[in-house]
Parts: C-alpha cells; structure tokens; sequence
C-alpha cells in the first residue's frame, strides 16, 4: 500500500473477472489506499480472487446500468481520489508514477483523462480510432461522478473544472476471442439501443445502412486502421456489425412501439 498523504481508492464494477482480474489488482496495489470492488453477481472466482487484496467487496446484483453501478460503488469510497480501472485493464509504471505525481501535490478541481492501449486479436491497436482514446477515471471524490447512462457512462464534468492528461498508458486486454467479442458487442448494442429508445430517439432503415457503411470508411481509412494490419481490418468489418446492431435494434424497438 501506497503512503502517500493524500490518500487514493481504486475502485472497480466487476462482474464474472476470475481471468484478468488479479493482474489487474496487482497493477494497482501499490498505489492504493483502499480498493472498492462492487460485484453485480459473480458466479466464478471473481470474490475470491478480491478478497485476497480487499476486504471492501460489495454485491448489487439489480443492474441499474454502468453509470449508476459506478455511482453506487463510489458510496463506498472514504479516500480523498478515486481511480476508476475495469478489471481487464492494467497500470503501466509510467502510468502509476504519474499518479503518485499527482498524489503528492493534487491540483484542485481537476479531473484527469489517460490514454488507453488496447490489445486486441493478438496485438496492441495504435489506430482504427482505439487509441489514445482518452478515458476520464481520476479526480478528487468529492469532485463528481458518473453520469446515469446504461452503457458508454461518462464522468461529470463540472463548470469550472479542468480537464488535465496523465502520462503513460492503461493497458486494456479488451477480447481474448472473437467470441468473447461478439457477445459483449451485442450486450452493449442492446444497452445502446436501449438508452437511445428510453430518450425518444428513431432511425430509420436507411439511417441503418449508413451509419453502418460510413463506420468502416472511418475505422480503416480516416483513422488509419489500415496500419494496424490484419487485425485493423477485422476490426474494421466488425465495427461495422456493432453499429448495423444497435442501429438495428433501435429501428426494431420503435417499429414495435408504432405497432402497439
């Protein structure tokens, strides 16, 4: 544990992470003061893996989505910053410095965004619009929160606050199959659509087949995912089936509402 004066959590919503989980905690636990795993119904070792760093493990198995889960896992938190990491993420050194860093003389109303590096397909992916691709998941806990979205959740930005960069990378081992893939991108389509549907939002067909074919041309070619190889171009093909989905269920949603 870190002995800093200012003190750090780090904190995580896990669900079914037996694999990368440990990896994950050992990049962090030098670093923290405290780690706050909210679980949302494990059925693999996730607990016990947890508690070998933390005795501050915490279940809410009714899913209200991510942000709301993030919100409820910061209740938690006594530390004066949080660090938000997914347990198939890692600290670089680089990263872990640069935290201390801050740490040592924290800034006021600051909030912090890294870079993320993401492995996918055997390789780490440098363009195909995945990096740096900041996160915001560092700022004083009194500061803010998340915001209510089901998927693809946000930090509040309050006025006033700065926004600052951290130096190193997050490591992020996104996919260990093409399975794995396509489950979680049609979890996350479904949360999307929902979200979209819940807001009064419509699509129609056409707006379907455009989205679907633009995000390829942006993935391979304006993001330069052609540089990432073969696997920019898997990526590239399957981007453009995430987006076909979750466009798709939206149009589906609403055509089932004007039918009732």
């Amino acid at each position: 544990m870190t002995t800093q004066k200012t003190t750090l959590a780090v904190a995580l919503i896990v669900k079914n992470e037996a694999r990368m989980l440990a990896a994950c905690l050992d990049s962090v636990k030098e670093i923290a003061n405290e780690i706050i795993i909210l679980d949302s119904g494990s059925s693999d070792d996730t607990e016990a893996i947890a508690r070998r760093y933390t005795d501050k493990f915490y279940v809410n198995t009714e899913w209200p989505g991510f942000g709301r889960q993030r919100q409820l896992a910061q209740q938690y938190v006594t530390a004066d910053w949080i660090l938000w990491i997914d347990a198939d993420e890692q600290l670089t050194p680089e990263l872990a410095a640069s935290i201390r860093e801050v740490l040592a003389n924290p800034p006021q109303n600051t909030i912090f965004e890294v870079a993320r590096l993401s492995w996918a397909f055997g390789q780490f992916i440098h363009h195909s619009g995945w990096y740096p691709g900041y996160v915001e998941r560092f700022y004083p806990t009194a500061l803010t929160r998340f915001d209510d979205a089901l998927v693809h959740e946000n930090v509040i930005v309050p006025p006033g606050a700065k926004v600052k960069r951290l130096k190193g990378d997050l490591l992020h081992y996104t996919y260990n199959n093409l399975h794995e893939y396509l489950i979680k991108s049609a979890n996350y389509a479904e949360a999307w659509a929902e979200q979209r549907f819940r807001k009064g939002k419509k699509n129609s067909l056409a707006s379907v087949m455009m989205h679907s074919i633009g995000r390829f041309f942006r993935t391979y070619f304006i993001k330069r995912g052609f540089l990432d190889g073969k696997a920019g171009l898997l990526l590239a093909v399957l981007s453009v089936q995430s987006v076909f989905n979750k466009h798709a269920i939206l149009w589906l949603k609403n055509r089932e509402k004007n039918r009732k």
